[in-house]
């Protein structure tokens, strides 16, 4: 342990697996207090409690439907009662979804808005009136390149992550001015090897085909880890990014120099 987030208290949602799972992990290793959430409650749970059995006390874990206004409202007393505390939150929760602008269903659209952006803007607006006394601190939005650069078949998806990033500016300038101490920023993966992809790559084949396929994609040849976009996160929580605000840190293996 380096203590790079000693004295953060972080709420992490869409914490069950991938993402999330190793944000919190990290954040526990460099000596942060946790809490994870997830509407998979087990899930959250189950990653919890890995992390207390490596970092004892670090971890807390409840279910959380995102797309619920009073739920958002609950977890964020819930997190700060658990932890004494709030500084750091991480909107980490989101879906895929696969289809053109054709293709792609009303409903689904809907349901992809609410879980990517709608769950973003409830976590922001509630999360800071609770982090206020407990500064400095930041949000950190995941968002994904696909925010940045357009595909055909990925309309509902493309849309819900550029209102990530334009909202994290928005929430950035308002803390600048409204909430000082706090920053708010976004990461932007490519592929990253976590449950997501497989429902974004639309899968012909086997797993290990999709994913050479989508490598061959990548300036640096291979898809992304977990942890690589968790480093990216300790950076953006951490005090080491204290003059760092509305920015868009790209982890996407060099797919957006091209």
């Amino acid at each position: 342990m380096t203590g790079r987030m000693a004295g953060k208290m972080a709420l992490i949602t869409g914490g069950a697996q991938g993402l999330g799972a190793a944000i919190a992990t990290m954040y526990a290793k460099e000596g942060a207090k946790v809490v994870v959430t997830d509407i998979n409650g087990a899930g959250a749970e189950a990653t919890a409690a890995a992390i207390n059995v490596l970092y004892p006390g670090k971890a807390h874990a409840f279910q959380q439907d995102v797309c619920s206004e009073q739920r958002w409202i609950d977890i964020v007393d819930a997190a700060h009662e658990a932890m004494g505390g709030l500084n750091v939150l991480v909107n980490n929760a989101g879906i895929g979804s696969l289809g053109s602008v054709e293709s792609e269903t009303f409903d689904n659209w809907k349901k992809v808005m609410a879980v990517d952006v709608d769950s973003v803007f409830l976590g922001c607006k509630y999360a800071l009136g609770v982090m206020k006394p407990y500064g400095p601190g930041a949000i950190v939005n995941i968002s994904s390149i696909a925010g940045l650069i357009a595909s055909a078949n990925y309309a509902a998806y493309n849309a819900a992550k550029a209102a990530v990033w334009l909202l994290t500016k928005s929430v950035a300038l308002h803390c600048a001015r409204k909430v000082p101490g706090f920053r708010c920023n976004s990461i932007h993966p490519t592929f990253i090897k976590t449950p997501i992809l497989d429902g974004m790559a639309g899968l012909v084949g086997s797993q290990e085909e999709a994913y050479a396929k989508l490598a061959r994609q990548v300036p640096l040849g291979r898809l992304g880890e977990p942890d690589d976009i968790a480093y990216a996160a300790v950076y953006l929580a951490s005090d080491e990014s204290k003059f760092v605000t509305g920015a868009e840190l790209k982890v996407d293996g060099g797919i957006s120099a091209m």
